[in-house]
């Protein structure tokens, strides 16, 4: 820093805010901090009684904040993103559609593990929705070193950081297990459960069968809601250990390659998740999806509706954090479940 004339500080870094203050009229900053002055400002600063300021100078290999936060932009862009302009040396990123966000953790650890660098997103692989904030980024100080924003430009390699996918599944087939809800002693309460939170995804239900009990009538059940063309099938209830619950038994003998029969996750301990060869997937929620805020199939919904293989290996992470604390009222997904 350094103090020099107002009139020789054309193309040097305001240190800090510059208030202008006219009777009656106007009362805030007239120049930000970190703005680079320019020949139109001197008359205003001069009126202004600002006969001197204090600047940062300018040197070779150095990169003022609002460059430096266009380079941190351009490690995270991506399609579907819309981003604000750069405002105090900081850029945001906002969701331009409805998708599952996705962040290259990895890499986004290395970036910001180099000093005076940061970039913040929310939780990746999360549901968002068209407006939703994603991340915002900036460096620390008002001039920050080129040889810093190189290493972080290598950190982050040549694909994004930040991805945004829309949601591409279209349709899906419902099978209710059960032989009391077949027969009609008790009401069906799963299914219209599942259709909302398919719909909140603008997932179509084309069709509801009720297989009844019973591996062989749970497993042609799901062959013919394969038959319909769903981009996904839920089989819902059925899921526990009990001798009369075959919905495991019945996925498996439809043809289905099981993922995992279980889930670090509570609730929804008994989720199964299986693909047919042709990729469309196939679900057995548990019981708990009928009555709980949230769930495992909370959590995996969106990674299905846009497409995204899930793993073992995504099942297992949802361990930390797969606990719901079963706030009253629930705040989902406004809280920690799942993140």
């Amino acid at each position: 820093m350094k103090l020099i004339k107002t009139e020789e500080a054309v193309g040097h870094v305001l240190c800090h805010d510059m208030t202008q203050i006219i009777k009656d009229t106007y009362k805030d900053a007239r120049f930000r901090k970190g703005h680079v002055v320019t020949e139109e400002d001197i008359p205003v600063l001069l009126s202004m009684g600002k006969e001197n300021l204090c600047v940062w100078e300018m040197v070779p290999g150095m990169v003022h904040e609002n460059d430096a936060a266009e380079r941190l932009y351009a490690l995270c862009a991506n399609d579907r993103m819309e981003r604000s302009e750069v405002k105090e040396g900081k850029i945001e990123l906002r969701a331009a559609c409805d998708g599952l966000f996705r962040v290259d953790s990895g890499k986004l650890v290395a970036v910001n593990s180099i000093d005076d660098i940061m970039i913040a997103t929310r939780k990746g692989n999360t549901a968002v929705r068209k407006g939703d904030k994603l991340a915002g980024m900036r460096v620390i100080p008002l001039i920050i070193q080129e040889e810093k924003l190189r290493a972080a430009e290598k950190a982050a390699g040549d694909a994004p950081l930040l991805e945004l996918l829309p949601y591409v599944k279209k349709t899906a087939a419902i099978v209710a297990t059960g032989s009391e809800v077949k027969k009609g002693l008790i009401q069906d309460t799963f299914t219209p459960v599942v259709r909302d939170k398919l719909a909140s995804y603008g997932i179509k239900t084309l069709s509801v069968a009720y297989s009844g009990d019973g591996v062989e009538n749970v497993a042609n059940a799901v062959s013919e809601a394969r038959k319909t063309g769903a981009d996904l099938i839920l089989c819902a209830g059925g899921m526990s250990v009990d001798p009369d619950d075959n919905t495991p038994g019945g996925i498996r003998q439809s043809g289905a390659r099981i993922v995992a029969y279980g889930a670090p996750v509570l609730p929804g301990a008994m989720f199964l998740l299986g693909y047919f060869e042709d990729g469309t997937p196939v679900c057995g929620l548990p019981g708990c999806v009928m009555y709980a805020g949230a769930t495992i199939f909370d959590l995996v919904l969106p990674r299905l509706a846009a497409g995204v293989p899930v793993g073992k290996a995504d099942l297992v992470a949802y361990g930390e954090g797969g606990l719901c604390l079963g706030c009253k009222p629930c705040h989902w997904p406004n809280c920690p479940f799942g993140r």
